[in-house]
């Protein structure tokens, strides 16, 4: 599926790779700093825990709902305007957090818009993203291209929430979000003759298919049903992101608590730490090899399982260290097979629908992530989050077998 011994690191040779990156980065960081800064704010004015619970829910929902219609979208109109909506819908956002901060006017109804605006900025801006990436780096280092994005949103999740909270101490809350909408800037101004887009592409171009909004999701599924490569990483990114998603993350301070005896805030850190350690680990290791995994649906599949096996053993541990042993071989396993299951799907895509398609892989990894609240969440309430996630991830070991028995002859 892809040449042998690729260079090292070799999407960053590309220049218009490294001003991609750099300002996916930026964006990243902004949208970490936001949740961090108005989380916050909408705390301290209304102690409501319903609407933190909101606020999760708001931001994956919409990747649930949009994102094959963006991927249309994008398939019939210029991506890099697509993304630089998304940009203004984040400024604007921002802007609007500041306002309402400084005048002590927010009310919950004003709350509750700005985090759903919030969410759907982000399709815009991920969907899109994902097929400039195709024309920024080509088919050949498509693989090196979606793995070095993937570490680099495992790195603006770790720069964000640190960055918003050093701007809270420096500048306040409400100076810090308002200086946090210049952080979307450098997207907007690179896009604006950034090499990539329908008119930089080589061979023949498909005409562009009619908008169909949500109908465009059944037309796309079933256009792809005899693609069996595309269909099985788009099922396997459905369940892993329905059962587990990153939904642990949420629960983990029951977690430090329950494995540690000494400050809860330093095991809580370190235990988050361990798991993005381990995906950027894996994003660092797999380019420096040049590709020492093989891109394939089977490969996926298995590294899933692996994932999934890793998370069992980090919920039904007793032991600390353990515990974060598991954590760091599961984010090195979870970049790995998402990263490769992404790639798959773009490199298969059909050119005339590659943004549809794109959009149905990512309402199934990203928007069936809102089912995890359930899965890990809410079951965890019931049965304790040991158990709730000990299962979630054993109900997708048997997904992913099953995936493998069926597809094994197809791949």
């Amino acid at each position: 599926m892809q040449p042998q011994h690729l260079p090292s690191f070799a999407a960053l040779r590309i220049p218009a790779y490294r001003f991609l990156i750099g300002a996916f980065l930026l964006t990243m960081m902004a949208d970490n700093v936001e949740h961090v800064i108005s989380y916050w704010m909408m705390y301290q004015k209304f102690h409501s825990p319903e609407l933190g619970g909101f606020a999760v829910i708001s931001h994956w929902l919409p990747f649930l709902a949009f994102s094959v219609p963006a991927g249309a979208l994008a398939d019939r109109f210029d991506p890099r305007r697509l993304i630089q909506i998304g940009m203004v819908m984040f400024m604007t956002c921002s802007l609007a957090w500041a306002y309402f901060f400084f005048t002590d006017s927010l009310q919950l109804w004003q709350a509750l818009c700005l985090l759903v605006l919030h969410g759907c900025s982000g399709v815009l801006w991920q969907t899109s993203t994902q097929i400039i990436l195709y024309d920024v780096v080509g088919k050949t280092n498509l693989p090196s291209g979606i793995r070095l994005l993937a570490t680099t949103r495992y790195l603006g999740l770790l720069v964000g929430p640190a960055m918003g909270a050093l701007m809270m101490l420096v500048f306040g809350a409400k100076l810090g979000i308002l200086i946090n909408a210049c952080f979307f800037l450098p997207n907007i101004l690179w896009l604006i003759n950034a090499p990539c887009g329908p008119k930089f592409r080589t061979g023949a171009i498909a005409p562009a298919r009619a908008f169909k909004g949500f109908k465009d999701i059944h037309l796309t599924a079933k256009e792809i049903i005899h693609e069996h490569k595309i269909t099985s990483m788009i099922l396997l990114a459905g369940a892993a992101s329905f059962f587990v998603g990153n939904s642990y993350q949420a629960q983990m301070p029951g977690f430090a608590q329950d494995l540690g005896h000494g400050d809860p805030g330093i095991l809580y850190s370190a235990l988050l730490a361990a798991d993005a350690a381990g995906a950027l680990l894996a994003g660092v290791l797999l380019e420096s090899r040049g590709g020492i995994l093989k891109t394939s649906p089977r490969m996926a599949i298995i590294l899933a399982a692996l994932w999934c096996s890793a998370l069992l053993c980090f919920a039904l541990s007793q032991q600390y260290l353990l515990a974060l042993i598991c954590l760091f071989i599961g984010g090195f396993l979870e970049l790995s097979f998402n990263s490769m299951a992404q790639t798959i799907v773009q490199i298969n895509a059909p050119q005339e629908i590659r943004g549809r398609v794109i959009g149905l892989f990512n309402m199934s990894a990203l928007g069936l992530r809102a089912g995890a609240g359930i899965t890990v969440g809410l079951l965890g309430g019931m049965i304790g989050i040991h158990w709730s996630l000990a299962l979630s991830a054993g109900c997708l070991i048997g997904v992913a077998s099953t995936l493998y028995l069926k597809f094994q002859h197809k791949l």
